[in-house]
C-alpha cells in the first residue's frame, strides 16, 4: 500500500516504520521512500534518530529490530567494555591530579576511568556506586568515601536522600560524568528517574565536570533531564563524530576533546 498524504510529521512517520519492521522484521531504506513518498536521505534520518533512541538497529540499506532488552543489566554492560571507551577512559584519568577530591558518577565508562588512574595517585574519590568504591579501592593512595542509600539493581548505583545529602555537602575539585545521552538543546538526560538527583547533586558540588562519552551518545535524548549542556566544562568523545555536533558544544562554550587516532 502507497501512503502519499501530505508528508506527515516525521514522529508519525517514525511510528509507522516501527509498525511495518515489527511487522515484517526487517525494513529497507529504498522501500520505505517509496512507500512514504520521500527521499531515501529522509529515510536514512528517520532510522538514524530511531537508532540513537534504541528503537531499531541499523544495518547497511536499512534496518533489523533491537534484540529485546537494550537496557541491558549493568553487569552485561560492563563485560562489553569496548576498546574505544578503554581509550576514552585513560584519556579522561590524565586529568586528575594529586591532592584533588574528585567524583565519579555511575555506569560503566566512569569505572572505567577510576580504572585507568596513574598508580600513585593521592586523591580523595567520592562515589555512590559500589563496584567504582571497590576499583579505587586497589590504590594506596586514593581515600574513598562511599554514598549511600538504597542500590538501584540497573545502574549498581546508590539513590535516595543520603546520596544526594552527602554529595551536596562535598566541595570537589572535579568530577567525571557518564552520559545516557546528551543534546546541545535538551541537555544531559537519564533513562532512569532516580537517579537524576543524584546525577544533578554531582554536577553541583564539582567546580569543574568532565563528561566522557562515546559518539552514539551525542545528539541523543532520554525521558529524564538531568542539567544543561552549560554544566560541562569539558567533553571528552572519539574522533570520528559528526562534525556539525561538535561545533554545537563549542558555541556552548564547552572544550570538546577528541581522541587522537
Amino acid at each position: 500500500m502507497h501512503d502519499h498524504s501530505v508528508t506527515e510529521l516525521p514522529s508519525l512517520r517514525r511510528q509507522k516504520i516501527l509498525l511495518i519492521l515489527e511487522r515484517d522484521g526487517k525494513v529497507m531504506a529504498s522501500e520505505l521512500s517509496q512507500h512514504f513518498a520521500v527521499s531515501e536521505d529522509t529515510i536514512r534520518r528517520d532510522l538514524a534518530e530511531l537508532d540513537n533512541a534504541g528503537l531499531v538497529q541499523r544495518v547497511h540499506g536499512g534496518a533489523l529490530p533491537r534484540p529485546k532488552d537494550s537496557g541491558k543489566d549493568y553487569f552485561t554492560r560492563l563485560d562489553e567494555t569496548d576498546e574505544v571507551k578503554v581509550r576514552l577512559a585513560q584519556w579522561a584519568a590524565q586529568k586528575v591530579e594529586d591532592g584533588q577530591i574528585v567524583l565519579f558518577d555511575s555506569g560503566s565508562t566512569t569505572l572505567q576511568v577510576a580504572r585507568s588512574l596513574r598508580a600513585d595517585i593521592q586523591i580523595t574519590a567520592v562515589t555512590a556506586a559500589p563496584m567504582t568504591a571497590i576499583a579505587l579501592s586497589e590504590y594506596k593512595g586514593v581515600k574513598v568515601i562511599l554514598a549511600g542509600g538504597q542500590l538501584n539493581p540497573r545502574t549498581m548505583s546508590a539513590g535516595g536522600h543520603e546520596a544526594v545529602r552527602l554529595l551536596s555537602g562535598i566541595k570537589a575539585d572535579l568530577a567525571f560524568t557518564g552520559v545516557c545521552a546528551i543534546h546541545p538543546e535538551v541537555g544531559i538526560t537519564s533513562l532512569h528517574f532516580d537517579e537524576v538527583p543524584v546525577k544533578q547533586a554531582l554536577l553541583d558540588s564539582a567546580a569543574r565536570v568532565i563528561a566522557v562519552t562515546t559518539a552514539d551518545k551525542l545528539g541523543a535524548v532520554e525521558p529524564f533531564v538531568v542539567a544543561s549542556c552549560t554544566r560541562l566544562n569539558t567533553l571528552i568523545t572519539e574522533r570520528h563524530v559528526a562534525s556539525g555536533s561538535i561545533e554545537d558544544y563549542r558555541r556552548l562554550g564547552i572544550v570538546v576533546e577528541q581522541l587522537p587516532d
